[in-house]
């Protein structure tokens, strides 16, 4: 153990970043393998519901050192919408992962990036320049392209359902950049475990099923692996250079792959490759430019 620590330790802060990404996406991968296994006998509001109990059980023991300051808000309205937002949007995200081939899912999870810059200029009335504007109408079209192939094939719902998890995702993130200007990390955490697990348990009863043994494990496993995805994310853009990281994240797609086919003989169409090509240059794009954009320059230098 202390050999790897120390080897660790030896690489560049880049490559550090490269192997957190990378578990990211691995581990991403294989909690939406489980959501589609599990989706024949667990609808997805029910999925959700065991997703955010574990995350509730994380944040638990952090909630309990001090309830009073870690629930501190003055803007319990917009913490409400978050978390309603947030957990619609991972109902739906859930659906899409159960009913449409895993590499099509995840390619169109992507397009959050897309969401984010309408949000961007209406919402937190950032400058957003021509460039970035035809970046995510490009990307639009990537999805439509996607959408095509899966509207033919009877998976339009399914796919339409990828489409607005994702907006409501990046509603989230928006709500975040808000809340983040008088909201501790811990408070927008806690706040969101214990919503989100409120705001799923009328879905779970309705749809509700007492798994075995066998199917709690995984359930929970889902659940944990979600919260490994996010903390692994977390930490590999903390090590490494953000525009060397981004792109590392759409490993998941090609690892989507490999699952889909090895688990589910699902093979990728050229139109849904394509169309998922033009939704990954075109948010690579977007994040290139938000760096450029974030560098310090001469003040008489127009956005774009």
């Amino acid at each position: 153990m202390k050999n790897l620590t120390a080897r660790y330790n030896r690489l560049h802060r880049n490559s550090r970043g490269t192997l957190w990404m990378l578990a990211s996406a691995a581990s991403f991968t294989v909690m939406t393998m489980l959501i589609k296994f599990l989706g024949e006998d667990y609808s997805a509001a029910l999925q959700t519901f065991y997703r955010n109990a574990a995350g509730l059980v994380v944040m638990l023991p952090l909630i309990a050192r001090n309830p009073r300051e870690t629930f501190r808000t003055s803007r319990p309205g917009l913490l409400l919408f978050r978390a309603t937002a947030g957990t619609a949007g991972m109902i739906l995200g859930f659906y899409a992962y159960q009913k449409m081939p895993l590499a099509d899912a995840n390619a169109l999870s992507f397009t959050r990036t897309l969401w984010l810059v309408p949000l961007a200029a209406f919402v937190l009335k950032e400058q957003v320049g021509p460039r970035r504007v035809a970046a995510t109408m490009i990307g639009f079209v990537g999805a439509l392209l996607m959408l095509q192939p899966s509207a033919a094939s009877g998976f339009g719902l399914p796919a339409t359902a990828a489409l607005v998890s994702a907006l409501l995702i990046a509603l989230t993130v928006t709500g975040m950049k808000v809340m983040t200007r008088d909201h501790t990390t811990v408070t927008l955490m806690a706040w969101s475990a214990v919503l989100g697990f409120v705001l799923t348990i009328p879905g779970a009863l309705i749809a509700w099923r007492t798994p075995s043994l066998m199917d709690l494990v995984l359930l929970s496993a889902m659940g944990i692996l979600g919260l490994v995805t996010q903390a692994c994310y977390i930490k590999g853009m903390a090590e490494g250079d953000a525009m060397v990281m981004a792109p590392i994240d759409y490993t998941r797609l090609v690892f989507a792959i490999i699952l889909g086919f090895a688990l589910f003989r699902e093979v990728p169409n050229a139109v849904t490759m394509l169309g998922a090509g033009v939704i990954i240059a075109s948010t690579l794009y977007i994040s290139w430019r938000e760096a450029q954009l974030g560098k310090p320059k001469p003040e008489a230098q127009r956005a774009d």
